[in-house]
């Protein structure tokens, strides 16, 4: 069985990167949010377009004012008022000033502003009663960024600080990867839909649900393929229908050792290889990771194949453990689909038998500065979805640790799925 860890290296190693050249497309600029940017950005434009004020007072030329003081203030002519979006039409001479505003554009010949607070005016005159330092609050052109360099790399996940910076730049439209695409289906005699009433023994299939939610909060494209009967030619041929559609592959149940778990037998009838069959975790011991052979008309790299567990929470403990991080680094993202663990406090004890490495649920509290893990209430057993609700946290006992006690240091893995 492997660790953990063994198992996640694995997983990021057999997972290819979608090709720059075949899985672009361009989007305009106020649908990019949250897409992952295929091609560097460049922009015509200097940031600053051109040297302006960075404060409300008066343009003037530094010689003029370099002595000043309140004792023996600087007295200059105003010859012009010049708010923000003005093109002044002065050159400032020896002893003249202008009015200006933030963001206004510096008047030829003025080379510092005198912020209007350090000022007195009198009708058409301005005392400068404190000395500037050279060229004081004036931002110049291109400092911020000039025109033609690189303004932001391949391979980052657009947001919204992003999106405005690329309005001001004038880019409408942008090259970002296609979203990865993750078929989904259930396998199972005891599976029925939402919609259909219960009948002894059956139970509703929440796991296509959670999964293609989990799915497009990651930013893939979920192809939701239903539920599969415990049957082996109709599982082989929704298996052959998913590996010709998708990148990833997710079903949930089927994998494990029982006389209707089909999954594994099936992948290698169909020439899988199987890299994971097992994991030293709990929830989700039970986990197959397979490739298949590539299909050139088809796909560049074979499509990684996920056989999750089929209780709820092993599904989604699997999930945000291995999968997602697998469709974070499938998607383009250049860094960042490791997954986040942090360092918080237990506000309750945890306990393990300590032979797996094992993952409770429950929420990330912030209390009086400092994080704090509170353990959902109820059993934590695979098989109970009830309890998982708004879980935002796992907390995570290692092989061999049993106990973590009240206000003792615990890790958790931070459950952000963009």
């Amino acid at each position: 069985m492997l660790s953990v860890s063994d198992a996640q290296a694995i997983i990021l190693n057999l997972v290819q990167p979608l090709d720059r050249q075949r899985n672009t497309e361009v989007v305009d600029l106020l649908t990019a949010d949250s897409r992952i940017l295929a091609t560097p950005v460049t922009s015509p434009l200097d940031f600053p377009h051109w040297d302006n004020s960075a404060m409300d007072g008066y343009a003037v030329r530094y010689e003029d004012v370099q002595h000043a003081s309140a004792e023996q203030p600087a007295i200059l002519e105003i010859v012009e008022e010049i708010p923000a979006g003005y093109q002044s039409k002065s050159t400032i001479q020896s002893g003249q000033a202008a009015r200006i505003f933030t963001g206004a554009v510096i008047p030829a010949g003025a080379d510092t502003v005198v912020m209007q607070e350090k000022t007195r005016r009198e009708e058409n005159r301005v005392f400068i009663l404190d000395a500037p330092k050279p060229q004081e609050f004036v931002r110049h052109k291109a400092s911020f960024y000039q025109a033609g360099t690189q303004l932001l790399p391949a391979g980052i996940k657009l947001n919204a600080s992003d999106i405005g910076m690329l309005a001001a730049a004038q880019c409408p439209q942008l090259s970002v990867y296609r979203r990865p695409r993750v078929a989904i289906f259930s396998t199972g005699d005891e599976l029925v839909t939402i919609a259909q009433p219960l009948q002894p023994g059956q139970i509703v299939d929440s796991n296509q649900y959670a999964l293609a939610a989990l799915v497009r909060q990651s930013g893939a494209e979920p192809l939701i393929l239903g539920i599969v009967k415990d049957d082996p030619v109709a599982l082989e041929k929704v298996i052959t229908q998913a590996i010709a559609i998708a990148d990833i592959v997710l079903s949930s149940g089927g994998v494990s050792v029982g006389d209707y778990d089909y999954v594994d037998k099936i992948l290698e009838s169909l020439k899988a290889k199987i890299h994971i069959q097992a994991v030293q975790i709990r929830p989700g011991k039970p986990l197959t990771v397979a490739t298949f052979p590539s299909t050139e008309a088809i796909h560049r790299v074979s499509p990684l194949y996920f056989g999750l567990p089929g209780n709820p929470a092993s599904v989604l403990a699997t999930f945000w453990r291995f999968v997602l991080p697998a469709i974070k680094k499938l998607s383009g993202i250049t860094e960042g689909w490791e997954p986040v663990f942090l360092k918080v406090r237990s506000h309750d004890e945890l306990r393990s038998n300590g032979k797996r490495e094992t993952y409770l649920w429950g929420k990330l509290h912030l209390i009086d500065g400092v994080y704090e893990f509170h353990k959902a209430g109820g059993s934590h057993s695979s098989g109970n979805l009830i309890n998982l609700a708004q879980t935002n946290a796992l907390a995570v006992l290692p092989v061999g640790k049993t106990l973590i006690s009240p206000q003792e240091e615990v890790q958790v893995l931070h459950l952000s799925n963009g």
